[in-house]
């Protein structure tokens, strides 16, 4: 098994000074580790920390906004009006599944007529193509509304319009040089919009424009939150920084879910075992609901998804959603066989010294699961990894790629453009096409860019340490007041603290699939701890000769009735500095 490379800790976040953090702590009446997170994350002002600690809906931005709002909320109003059929055109993954049924549901409230249509993955591509506006034409559409897609789909708009069929774009990818030549084209990342907030996930997205659009219509403003679930699975799904505007429609999101008026979103909920929590987390919405969701779009026909999200009972929702949880089941086998073969792959070939970028090409592996299988040989040997799944045929490939902190993918890629038939992405993640007797000219291509652009120093994997603590603070108390910390995820990780000569009482135990189980002792207080797939460590660290340094997260863990409090380890090792024994 090709071994993972040890990691170097860090210190996340901004150096503060005592006296700083010592305001807080007068001004919020909080734990001091608290206060120095709050300060060491820039909210060092205190009016700051308590805006950032509880956000409100108020504080949203005017939708207004966004250029070429007025436009599309014109013809959207148009196609109410004169009943005209609306095909709304989404994308296969959970963003693009979420802000096609948000459409939906807020047009056909409104008294519109939708068609709602998502391409299928292995069969229509992505994006709006010839397949969406086959749709319409079908549907009898006189406007189609893409969804979290079509701000690179030049010719397909002008198809539309040769077929009599207005566009109204809107996304959050990169646009190109020129927009495309729709009547709307809404994106955030537009050069000319002076939307303060670029990052909004193509359903946020979605959502501005319904909130445009039912203000236009006359509607009360508050009934569009109940529909900031989809939002919210949709922003962590689509790993969308919750920084800003996303972390206050995610934070309000994670409160509907649980009381979702949704009956596809509450048959989910059941079906991942999360109908008893009355206080959901993104990790259960990026560990449990969004994959889920998105199992149909890799496995097959992401339309099953749109159509769960858009059941209008329980009855409904049922056969549903045990589909969406059979293709995950499917996707789940797929993603460890595909996994093994390609550490199979990296054993026979893969040269550390030589390879600063990988690229790992089988006839037959599922295109919808090498994305995930890439971010997973990221996680093991820290370098950009592309996986390409040759057909069986022979006759194209297709590749998904993920990067490291260090890496432009998306420049790689562009770079190596010649070599390939069709590329997008972005820094950390990209998929592309390419015909396979160019998958060895491609690899050389590739890794030689990333010797370029990489030093040695940038594939050492770091652990960002946020705080260290003594274990006695790292309590119910703390934990409780984290949560106004979230919702975690990117752009506002969980954080992580890190414990410094620690003893390990008892003995470690190796549980589940590699699962590392220890009991954490220090200054009389003993702390259970996980390290999930970290049973390899014991290999490495002696854990019972001396103590130990640990980098963890604080979770509860919940068996039955039971909850406790646990350490979710990141990494652990042989303690070394201030601490140490």
């Amino acid at each position: 098994m090709v071994p993972a490379p040890a990691r170097r800790w860090v210190r996340r976040g901004a150096v503060v000074d005592d006296a700083a953090v010592g305001r807080l702590v007068e001004a919020l009446r909080l734990p001091e580790p608290l206060c120095r997170l709050l300060a060491q994350r820039g909210y060092g002002v205190p009016e700051e920390a308590k805006r950032f600690l509880r956000p409100r809906l108020d504080g949203l931005h005017d939708p207004w906004l966004l250029a070429g709002m007025e436009r599309a909320v014109e013809r959207l109003s148009r196609a109410l009006d004169r009943g005209e059929t609306v095909l709304v055109h989404g994308d296969y993954d959970v963003d693009g599944i979420c802000s096609t049924a948000l459409y939906t549901q807020v047009l056909r409230r409104l008294g519109g007529r939708v068609v709602p249509f998502v391409p299928r993955r292995l069969v229509d591509g992505y994006d709006l193509g010839p397949a969406g506006i086959a749709a319409a034409v079908e549907a009898g559409a006189r406007l189609i509304l893409t969804a979290d897609c079509g701000i690179l789909a030049h010719g397909a708009v002008l198809a539309a319009k040769d077929a009599g069929i207005d566009v109204v774009v809107t996304d959050h990818h990169t646009p190109g040089a020129e927009l495309p030549p729709a009547v709307a084209a809404i994106d955030p990342n537009r050069p000319d919009c002076p939307y303060p907030d670029k990052a909004l996930a193509g359903t946020g997205v979605a959502f501005k424009v319904c909130q445009a659009l039912w203000e236009a219509r006359g509607q009360p403003p508050t009934e569009l939150w109940y529909y900031l679930d989809l939002v919210a699975i949709a922003t962590i799904a689509d790993l969308a920084p919750l920084r800003g505007e996303n972390r206050v429609l995610t934070r309000y999101g994670l409160r509907v879910l649980p009381v979702t008026r949704n009956p596809g979103l509450r048959a989910l909920v059941r079906r991942a075992g999360l109908a008893d929590r009355a206080f959901l987390m993104a990790s259960h919405v990026s560990h449990m609901l969004g994959p889920r969701i998105n199992a149909v779009g890799r496995m097959g026909d992401a339309s099953w998804g749109v159509r769960l999200l858009l059941a209008e009972s329980d009855e409904e929702a049922e056969p549903l959603v045990e589909r969406l949880e059979q293709d995950n089941r499917e996707r789940q086998i797929a993603d460890r066989e595909t996994l093994r073969e390609a550490l199979e792959l990296l054993e026979r070939g893969y040269d550390p010294d030589r390879d600063y970028a990988v690229v790992l090409a089988a006839s037959g592996w599922h295109p919808g699961v090498i994305g995930i299988v890439a971010s997973r040989v990221v996680e093991r040997i820290h370098r950009p990894t592309i996986l390409i799944s040759i057909a069986p045929e022979g006759g194209h490939a297709r590749g998904s790629a993920r990067s490291i902190p260090a890496f432009d993918l998306y420049a790689a890629l562009r770079a190596c453009g010649d070599h390939l038939e069709r590329y997008g992405g972005h820094k950390y993640a990209a998929g592309l096409e390419i015909r396979p007797d160019r998958i060895d000219a491609f690899r050389e291509a590739f890794n030689a860019m990333a010797r370029t652009a990489l030093s040695p120093d940038d594939l050492v994997p770091e652990v960002e340490v946020d705080l260290d603590v003594r274990l006695p603070e790292a309590n119910q108390e703390l934990y409780r007041y984290l949560r106004h910390f979230g919702p975690f995820g990117v752009g506002n990780p969980a954080p992580v603290f890190a414990a410094r000569g620690v003893s390990v009482a008892g003995y470690p135990r190796v549980v589940g699939n590699g699962h590392l189980k220890l009991q954490l002792a220090q200054d009389g207080v003993r702390l259970e701890a996980i390290g999930f797939r970290m049973a390899e460590w014991l290999k490495h660290v002696d854990v019972s000769r001396g103590p130990i340094d640990v980098a963890f997260q604080l979770h509860e863990d919940r068996w039955g009735d039971r909850v406790t409090l646990q350490a979710r380890l990141v990494d652990l090792r042989p303690a070394a500095g201030p601490g140490a024994g």
